[in-house]
């Protein structure tokens, strides 16, 4: 795994790769936001405001996926030493603040005319705000350390212990009395969604997958070259 994912072969396997994660972006995304916007039909209780929930949801879904990949690779980088490791997750991190931004701002304008107001300290709410809070944190410790190997462990050991805000994250509407409602995509009984409501969210949930490695796969390969740059530059 190491020989595979060293920076030049990274760099060559993402100019392959580069293309079609640019294509399955574009069709994904477009395909989501046609359905979602003009075939799927309005909620019975909501209205045309479910249609909110094709952005805020796959955003939740990226905002803990993206955390979760940023501890696994932290921990492969404290464990293993693995060379792209630790860029891996330095280039996630802005990408999962993003998509915790835009979970945020969506989730306050579904609150408001369902609950009546933009923000209540809700336990998942309050916890979503927590995540944002660890990566802009964590995206400020990786400046101050850039090139620092003290400062990258210190970096990996924040994705480590932050990690617990992610089953918090899941399960707070099961473990507290929440005003967010709890899982209404897959439940005990199966999918408890319609099929003309599914389809949209899981195409935009797919299209925002494809978008974080199409950018990540960018970001990284920059970074590299970055370093390389820097080496060269310092050896001369």
């Amino acid at each position: 795994m190491h020989a595979l994912a060293s920076p030049a072969k990274f760099i060559r396997i993402s100019d392959r790769v580069f293309p079609w994660l640019l294509a399955a972006t574009v069709i994904l995304l477009t395909f989501g936001v046609v359905e979602a916007l003009f075939i799927s039909p309005p909620d019975y209780q909501q209205g045309d405001t479910v249609r909110i929930m094709y952005v805020h949801v796959p955003s939740a879904w990226m905002a803990m996926m993206i955390y979760t990949v940023m501890a696994a690779t932290s921990a492969s980088f404290l464990i293993w030493r693995h060379p792209l490791a630790d860029v891996a997750a330095r280039e996630s991190a802005p990408l999962g603040a993003a998509f915790t931004f835009v979970t945020l701002v969506t989730g306050s304008l579904w609150g408001k005319p369902m609950w009546g107001a933009w923000w209540v300290w809700d336990a998942r709410l309050t916890s979503v705000l927590i995540l944002f809070f660890l990566y802009i944190g964590y995206i400020a410790l990786s400046d101050s350390y850039a090139t620092q190997e003290r400062g990258k462990k210190i970096c990996a050991i924040l994705a480590l212990v932050g990690f617990i805000n992610i089953p918090i994250i899941r399960f707070s509407v099961e473990w507290w009395n929440t005003l967010h409602q709890p899982a209404s995509l897959i439940r005990a009984g199966g999918v408890a969604i319609d099929s003309s409501m599914l389809i949209p969210l899981l195409s935009m949930g797919l299209a925002f997958t494809c978008f974080y490695l199409l950018m990540l796969t960018v970001r990284v390969k920059a970074a590299l070259l970055e370093q390389r740059i820097r080496r060269i530059r310092f050896s001369d």
